[in-house]
């Protein structure tokens, strides 16, 4: 089978899949699946779901790229997709399941998340497999498979991967998802910001949101603004507190992070967007855009995407219309945003951190 990534890069050494997908497939090929039902989790450029498709499995989607990915790939490969087999990841499985599939995420909030939501339906003798690169090891895998299952078997290394195989389902620990971050915003109005697992970035507001915050002042003829890679919506939470007549949109890929912002504004005075292009968005056009761009994709740095939602945002500005954005210095990212934007100035710094200003010409 053909599988690429969506969206395609230029780097040739980032591949749709690694050696624990592999090793999953290698896996699950040695057990006997007919009949059974299968779901799997985490399957970011649905390398799993392509290879498995005549297996019929169940999908958990988390990010909108990830459908896009799987949908594109599975039609490469001439495969029809059934859309009832599309679960967010917020939405239970239907049915009993005899196997779970799961790429261990970065996160191991998210990690739990997934065992969370798959140890809910998996049948008492089903079976749990997740893969991840050795690498990206650490014992908390171990001791938070131990909290589902009484049996947790680590493979050997094959390729620098290793599979874990979870059996014997233990009642579930007690589990809250959401947790709570309490967060004084620069007007002296304090706020517990919720979230769930796997938001950027978790126990905290991070520094560069932070910064970025600090520096943040709405024009008055900004009235139509938009948080880009929303986040938990603390971004967006500042802007209302600031402006509170302004139409506010927030979209983010991760539908855990849109789900989280939907916690902490008025859902009423807001409007939330799950998808990873801000075209998707419509005949909107916006005075302001503020962002604190994703770069790192699980265990990748790669600011492909990050131009290229820079490009978007330039095709949906009113002319005069700003963008502000924050980012570590060593991204450097003015050379790409003077490629989209009519000017482009450093508004704010310190020894870490950049807020870029780029305006639109009107």
């Amino acid at each position: 089978m053909k599988i690429i990534r969506y969206p395609v890069t230029q780097n040739s050494s980032l591949r749709a899949w690694s050696a624990a997908d592999e090793y999953i497939l290698k896996e699950l090929a040695a057990m006997d699946t007919s009949g059974k039902t299968l779901a799997i989790c985490n399957d970011r450029f649905g390398y799993l779901g392509t290879h498995l498709s005549h297996l019929n499995p169940y999908t958990v989607i988390s990010y909108k790229s990830q459908e896009a990915s799987l949908l594109m790939n599975l039609q490469n490969n001439d495969v029809k997709p059934d859309p009832d087999k599309f679960l967010n990841s917020l939405e239970p499985v239907p049915e009993r399941i005899d196997t779970g599939l799961m790429i261990v995420p970065k996160s191991l909030s998210l990690f739990q998340f997934y065992l969370q939501y798959l140890h809910r339906s998996l049948a008492d003798d089903g079976i749990l497999i997740c893969g991840f690169m050795t690498r990206h090891f650490t014992p908390q895998i171990l001791s938070l498979a131990a909290d589902y299952f009484e049996h947790v078997e680590q493979s050997l290394a094959w390729k620098k991967s290793r599979i874990l195989k979870l059996k014997g389902k233990k009642e579930a620990p007690v589990y809250e998802a959401v947790e709570s971050i309490p967060f004084l915003f620069r007007d002296g109005i304090e706020q517990e910001i919720r979230q769930y697992p796997g938001v950027f970035s978790s126990g905290n507001i991070d520094y560069a949101t932070q910064f970025l915050l600090e520096n943040l002042v709405i024009e008055e003829d900004e009235k139509t603004i938009l948080d880009l890679g929303s986040g938990n919506g603390v971004i967006a939470r500042a802007i209302q507190l600031q402006k509170a007549g302004a139409e506010i949109h927030l979209i983010d890929d991760f539908i855990l992070a849109v789900e989280s912002s939907r916690l902490n504004l008025d859902p009423d005075k807001a409007h939330f967007h799950w998808s990873d292009s801000v075209e998707d968005i419509g005949n909107v056009e916006f005075d302001l855009v503020v962002s604190n761009p994703p770069f790192h994709f699980e265990h990748e740095v790669n600011s492909e995407v990050t131009v290229d939602l820079f490009r978007e945002v330039a095709g949906k500005l009113k002319p005069g219309g700003r963008f502000l954005c924050v980012a570590n210095k060593h991204l450097g990212y003015q050379p790409y945003l003077k490629k989209f934007f009519t000017s482009c100035i450093i508004s704010s710094e310190n020894n870490k951190y950049i807020v870029y200003e780029s305006k639109k010409g009107s």
